[in-house]
């Protein structure tokens, strides 16, 4: 049976499936309106570094063939074939999309989803409707993704910048520039499923009773005509996975993201050649005038003028660009020159996850994915978007009570709603730690928050050589994640019978390992009861696969 996920449930495949040849089928329709249905497969930074993995009508699978484009079929608005163990290294994270094709919002579709089909049998579908979106025109539906092993996650969410958003989401930019010549030209291509009624394949969804057909086989649906002239591996105007330089203003004009059927170019007419101006060597072309406010770039071996209007720094001659006497050159950026440059390495980062670090020491969590509210520090909240409602936490006399006794109180609060809630704590370092139903032990001064949908509980680590017989940790379990921060960059260690830590500076351990006190080191007072400051330190012990995290600080 099916299971079914929510926006932002989260499944190994190999929990859902023992295969790894599967079928992934996208159900979006609304009246009047037409979507463009795609996968992204993207690096290890959720980049689109090489586009030939940008699977969509015009492109139907990848190199290797790991990802295929099916079509429309058994009830499907669009279906892909995804085969995980031949999915190439570099490759960590399939995203797949829908756009909008033409004007119109996200919010005006109907019941919808997304769903993976193993052996001819459904086996995770998440479902959504356009209640859940408001004027997005692009929504990232599912993901699966690598951590240790392919998992899958509903994600369910929208940009309202379509495309170019998506896009520049994933790194990549549609460029406007003149496209190269195409193939002879066709029928405008529009995102409709292929012109067939076949059943899907046997690997995938299970047969629609309607139309038993015979199963085709694998491979990327066949063209309507075929053209002997070759295709564009992309779409027209390719994707750029780094940022555009500055290029020459052109006429304005729509171009279609997927790219358009090009008009032939006109047979070459020869020129005749020109004289070389001063400065340049015979037998090079001229160079183009500049667009129309800039200067002409100076002849080699020479200075750049200064720009009109301006002065070259005190003490530097005329031609030297400013910035070369702080030893690097100074250009136009290259997203543009002013206020939106200078801010853009500092935009709000989404990568379509719960939690999201915007950097080492600012954490943002969605609350509209998971289902669950989320437990942050009291005064941890430095700004939110959206409707937040902000609750105490309280602990209870019980809780309180263990809490002083044993050095690990927490003053939580409780964020429920939808929005954008972005978490800090002076400058702490933070470290989102994903649990999928194991356990880990961190000292509640080194917690910052955490889902809701975790337990948690006070942990007795016991030792002759404390005063008062124990040391305290809290310990995390379920299937969730907390944000653990710490005083600079950490280091993991594995655990072998030869490792130690100081306690000051140990900040967290998988719960499996064993823990033995030693001595040598100071241990923290509010740790244990009786304040006596006694020297102990702590030996880890544990299976293959345990670890310990240590920050270059005592507390």
């Amino acid at each position: 049976m099916a299971r079914e996920f929510q926006r932002g449930h989260k499944a190994k495949i190999s929990d859902l499936t023992p295969g790894t040849d599967l079928y992934v089928g996208v159900q979006i329709a609304a009246p009047g309106l037409t979507f463009d249905i795609s996968c992204f497969g993207l690096d290890a930074n959720e980049q689109l570094s090489d586009d030939r993995y940008f699977i969509f009508f015009n492109q139907p699978k990848s190199p290797e063939e790991s990802i295929q484009l099916l079509g429309a079929q058994s009830g499907d608005t669009e279906s892909f074939r995804v085969t995980l163990d031949r999915i190439p290294a570099a490759i960590q994270k399939l995203s797949f999309t829908a756009t909008l094709d033409g004007s119109g919002q996200m919010s005006q579709i109907g019941p919808g989803y997304i769903r993976i089909v193993a052996g001819g049998e459904e086996v995770v579908r998440y479902a959504f409707t356009g209640s859940e979106f408001t004027t997005e025109r692009a929504v990232m539906l599912g993901d699966f993704y690598l951590k240790d092993v392919w998992r899958f996650a509903a994600v369910g969410q929208g940009f309202d910048g379509g495309l170019d958003a998506l896009l520049k989401n994933f790194g990549g930019e549609v460029a406007e520039e003149e496209a190269p010549p195409a193939a002879a030209p066709a029928v405008a291509p529009g995102f409709a499923p292929p012109a067939q009624a076949a059943a899907p394949p046997a690997f995938g969804a299970p047969p629609a009773a309607q139309a038993p057909q015979p199963a085709p086989s694998f491979g990327a649906p066949p063209a309507p005509t075929p053209s002997p002239a070759p295709q564009q591996p992309m779409h027209a105007a390719p994707t750029i996975a780094a940022p555009l330089a500055p290029q020459t203003p052109q006429a304005p004009q729509a171009p279609s993201p997927y790219g358009q059927p090009h008009q032939p170019q006109q047979p070459h007419q020869p020129q005749q050649p020109q004289q070389p101006q001063f400065g340049h060597v015979p037998g090079q072309g001229v160079p183009p005038a500049p667009p129309f406010g800039q200067q002409a770039p100076a002849p080699y071996g020479q200075p750049a003028p200064t720009p009109y209007g301006q002065q070259p720094p005190v003490g530097m001659p005329p031609g030297v660009p400013q910035g070369m006497h702080q030893g690097v050159p100074q250009g136009v950026p290259a997203t543009g020159a002013g206020l939106q440059a200078a801010l853009q390495p500092y935009k709000e980062a989404a990568t379509g996850q719960r939690w999201t670090p915007q950097n080492q020491q600012l954490m943002r969590v969605d609350l509209t994915m998971g289902g669950s509210g989320v437990l942050a520090r009291q005064g941890s909240m430095v700004m939110y978007q959206g409707k937040v409602d902000f609750g105490y936490k309280s602990a209870g006399f019980v809780g309180r009570a263990v809490g002083n006794a044993t050095g690990q109180e927490m003053q939580l609060m409780r964020c429920t709603g939808r929005g954008q809630v972005f978490l800090a704590e002076e400058g702490s370092h933070l470290h989102p730690i994903e649990l999928q139903g194991d356990a880990i032990c961190v000292s509640a001064e080194s917690v910052l928050a955490f889902d809701e949908s975790l337990q948690y509980e006070v942990r007795r680590v016991e030792g002759h050589g404390i005063p008062g017989g124990a040391l305290f940790t809290m310990q995390f379990q379920g299937t969730g994640t907390v944000i653990v921060k710490t005083h600079g960059t950490p280091v993991v260690l594995p655990v072998t019978p030869t490792t130690f830590a100081d306690c000051n500076a140990v900040v967290a351990w998988s719960a499996a390992s064993q823990v033995i006190v030693s001595s040598q080191v100071r241990l923290r007072r509010n740790a244990y009861p009786g304040h006596s400051g006694e020297t102990v330190n702590l030996q880890f012990r544990g299976a293959p696969g345990n670890f310990i995290v240590v920050q270059p600080y005592e507390v």
